[in-house]
């Protein structure tokens, strides 16, 4: 062999091994920095009922990554969290919790991550004990172009729910790590742990949006505001959407908040000022000293972005604007909500909205003419809205709204409209429930057993069940009565077909 030819192959040899030890040590680097983050969290041999449990099914490690970043976030509210792989995972893990988080990847054509394989294998088990005290949710991580789309993540919802686990949402999607999908579930982990503050895993691209009008649904109410808004794009083309889709809205801090700000620190400057509108703003003195000496490069690198807030859409692209329907929240101390206080009380009609549509296809319409049974209540009367435009503009009539809200008087959202379709015949059926108009509190629940035989008619028919509202009361409730009207295993099944939806918040 000549000696070019013996320094090629010692020069390739050397490659290959500099690249094999550069391998190494990544992986050495990155399960060290897990080993630090468990031992830091407390993660490792926390159990109890209080203890969330978040476990990982993953193929290549994003499921992983993913999971840490939700126990990272659930910390952030003040949660103690246990994470675990799922092949570590026993049947006494799930009895000894009150609440798990699955991030799930399915590969292939429908498959499980290896390190599943055995929590795989008991999804088809008809014998695992109950799970009553279990609520749930399941990110599903898959791709669009195999057919068994997210097949082992709704493997998993379904196997939980037919062993009487509560599911909180349905099962989030994640096609290809749509960014979009992921704020959905970071939105959710808010929810859970009251922390609803953290900066975006992905910041939104936001479009341009005018305010065009906003006005209020319920004046006189003994409730918070809601107000309908009315938003037109700067930006053409104009995106579109459809019915079930979600708006994901850029809060800007108030002009009086930024102020404030910047005197507690001692600060001044037009342009700090715009462009504080969108940091997260500390409020506490021990906060405010740390950033008051930073320079302002340094100042506005140290604060967070503003989170995104998301709405349900309530119109269709064809009626001219993007219409929302935002109660006014209050934070603990008082101060409204970051986009609730935005959108109702601070921005200006005319003012320029930072505004992304993003799909929601687990909350789009059947498609057909089937019947329709639409559950809600309060703002979740927005989404609901949507699927009975869109289905009035196909002429499907079979629609049934059961909609509740405080008063009938004050609180009667759309009250014109919702009456006109039913004297037209859009809206073959109308419940409603006015839990303050009694002394007994009635709640859409009550309407539904009320209406138990008319409801097991519409589907035997072939009727889907939309609900949309609030996750804590209206959801768990709705779920329960549908339980006791139905049973159990129909309305597993129909959630399998696609025929039982929720978008819950």
């Amino acid at each position: 062999m000549s000696q070019t030819m013996q320094t090629r192959y010692l020069m390739a040899a050397l490659v290959a091994l500099t690249y094999l030890v550069f391998c190494v040590m990544t992986f050495l680097r990155h399960r060290r920095a897990q080993q630090l983050q468990q031992v830091e969290w407390g993660t490792v041999q926390a159990t109890g009922p209080q203890t969330v449990l978040v476990v990982f099914a993953s193929q290549t490690g994003t499921a992983e990554q993913l999971a840490w970043q939700t126990a990272q976030s659930l910390r952030s509210g003040g949660l103690v969290v246990r994470v675990l792989p799922a092949g570590q995972l026993t049947d006494a893990d799930l009895q000894a919790t009150r609440l798990a988080l699955f991030v799930a990847s399915t590969t292939g054509e429908g498959d499980a991550p290896d390190d599943a394989s055995a929590l795989a294998r008991q999804l088809g088990s008809s014998d695992s004990a109950a799970l009553p005290d279990l609520r749930f949710g399941v990110l599903a991580l898959g791709d669009r172009s195999y057919q068994q789309y997210c097949a082992f993540g709704h493997a998993l919802h379904a196997w939980l729910c037919r062993r009487h686990a509560q599911p909180l949402f349905d099962a989030i999607e994640v096609d290809n790590g749509d960014e979009g999908a992921l704020r959905h579930w970071q939105h959710q982990l808010g929810v859970l742990s009251g922390h609803s503050d953290e900066a975006d895993w992905s910041a939104p691209a936001y479009g341009r949006w005018r305010l065009a009008d906003r006005r209020v649904l319920n004046p006189g109410s003994q409730g918070d505001p809601v107000f309908h808004l009315s938003l037109t794009p700067l930006d053409l083309p104009s995106p579109e959407w459809q019915a079930g889709d979600i708006a994901e809205i850029g809060p800007q801090n108030s002009v009086a908040a930024v102020d404030a700000f910047l005197d507690a620190i001692g600060r001044q400057g037009q342009s700090l000022r715009a462009a504080l509108a969108t940091r997260l703003l500390p409020h506490e003195a021990g906060q405010l000293a740390a950033v008051r000496s930073l320079p302002d490069p340094e100042l506005l690198a140290a604060l967070p972005a503003l989170p995104h807030r998301a709405y349900s859409i309530a119109s269709l692209p064809a009626d001219g604007a993007l219409e929302l329907m935002v109660r006014l929240m209050h934070l603990p101390d008082g101060r409204a909500g970051l986009g609730s206080g935005w959108l109702g009380l601070h921005a200006q009609p005319g003012q320029e909205i930072a505004l992304r549509v993003r799909s929601n296809r687990s909350f789009h319409g059947p498609g057909d003419d089937r019947p329709l049974i639409l559950i809600g209540n309060g703002t979740g009367l927005a989404g609901l809205r949507a699927h009975l435009r869109e289905r009035v503009a196909a002429g499907q009539r079979r629609n049934w709204l059961l909609f509740g809200e405080r008063s009938r008087q004050y609180d009667f959202f759309h009250q014109q409209e919702l009456q006109d379709w039913q004297a037209q015949g859009w809206l073959q059926r109308l419940d409603l429930a006015f839990s303050r108009d009694q002394p007994e509190r009635i709640y859409v629940q009550h309407k539904l057993r009320e209406a138990a035989d008319v409801l097991r008619q519409w589907v035997q028919e072939g009727a889907s069940l939309y609900v949309c509202g609030s996750l804590q009361g209206m959801a768990g409730g709705v779920a329960l009565a549908l339980q006791e009207i139905l049973g159990e295993h129909v309305l597993q099944a129909l959630a399998e077909e696609g025929r039982y939806r929720r978008d819950v918040y």
